[in-house]
């Protein structure tokens, strides 16, 4: 039975969710083998990866580890050291920011091919691999001729699946580090602007685009998100008007969600907007346009205007609450 080793990145002693989805394939890929995890410098976060398939937790310290992103090079090396040690069949990664640059540094010192952002995975001699290419605008499928594999699992393709998993052994280890594996570090993080619900981790999702047409007819955009619970988003488009921060924007350049619900107002749905709400659950679509290609991907749709129609809706759920 195969080894396989995956990085989890973490916030405030908690795995993130696409490092989960990550340890689900691996512990799919493992079949009853050891699945074993590296964890940078947290190691409140261990204890609950069992339940997602770890059988052996590595936490890895250093004084530059505040987080896994503070220095990639140094977490790609302890990376690559625990992979020389393992010798595991896979090594692999959540499809974040963080993950794709740590796996792709790590699968350098070792020379060889890393494949980012796979939603699916078929060992063999050479493996095949579905992943995500254009921003997911397209999925390519591909043969990596390389052992151990280094991929990363693209967000939400692969569902975190919380087992029965026994507590797994943990192992506290100081890496090993030289100048050379320091010599990029994030010294400082500008935060975005308090307020509001993360796009990424909303179940509900409320975006206007063009058709909005100023950044004050954005309010009723945020009305019915308030009253849903929702996070905020936007298209390209509004932000290049300069109408709403590039934080709040969804798509191939912007954030990538994967909501129960997405509500899309006056947006067109070009490609690089619907990759980045390919993940929804169900999408819901308000525009004048009945051949707007947004429609194309809806599962519901409202042919009218959104400063009547979103107005209205907030009104029925006013109603329904005995507001």
């Amino acid at each position: 039975m195969p080894t396989i080793l995956v990085l989890v990145t973490t916030a405030s002693g908690t795995a993130d969710d696409v490092s989960l989805q990550a340890l689900t394939l691996g512990r799919r890929l493992a079949a009853g083998g050891p699945v074993h995890a590296l964890v940078v410098a947290d190691e409140a976060a261990a204890a609950g990866l069992g339940a997602y398939g770890a059988t052996e937790v590595h936490v890895t310290r250093h004084p530059a580890f505040v987080t896994a992103t503070a220095a990639p090079d140094a977490v790609a090396r302890a990376l690559a050291d625990l992979t020389a040690a393992l010798g595991p069949a896979f090594v692999l990664g959540p499809g974040s920011e963080a993950g794709n640059t740590i796996l792709a540094r790590a699968a350098a010192r070792a020379g060889l091919p890393f494949a980012a952002n796979c939603t699916a995975v078929t060992p063999g001699s050479p493996t095949t691999v579905t992943r995500m290419r254009w921003g997911g605008s397209l999925l390519e499928e591909a043969a990596l001729h390389a052992s151990p594999g280094f991929l990363t699992v693209a967000p939400h393709a692969i569902p975190a699946e919380a087992g029965a998993g026994a507590a797994p052994a943990v192992h506290v280890v100081d890496a090993a580090l030289d100048e050379a594996d320091l010599a990029v570090r994030v010294v400082e993080r500008v935060p975005a602007a308090a307020g509001g619900l993360s796009l990424a981790e909303a179940k509900v999702v409320v975006s206007g685009g063009r058709g909005v047409g100023s950044a004050e007819g954005f309010r009723t955009v945020e009305e019915l998100a308030a009253l849903l619970g929702a996070a905020v988003g936007c298209s390209r488009a509004v932000t290049m008007s300069g109408w709403r921060s590039h934080t709040d924007q969804v798509g191939q350049t912007g954030t990538k969600i994967a909501p129960n619900l997405y509500i899309a107002a006056g947006i067109s749905g070009a490609t690089q907007h619907l990759a980045g709400a390919r993940g929804a659950k169900k999408i819901l679509a308000i525009n004048k346009d009945p051949e707007a290609p947004i429609m194309a991907a809806a599962d519901y749709a409202v042919i009218g205007d959104l400063h009547q129609i979103l107005p209205a809706i907030s009104a029925e759920i006013r109603k329904a609450r005995g507001a």
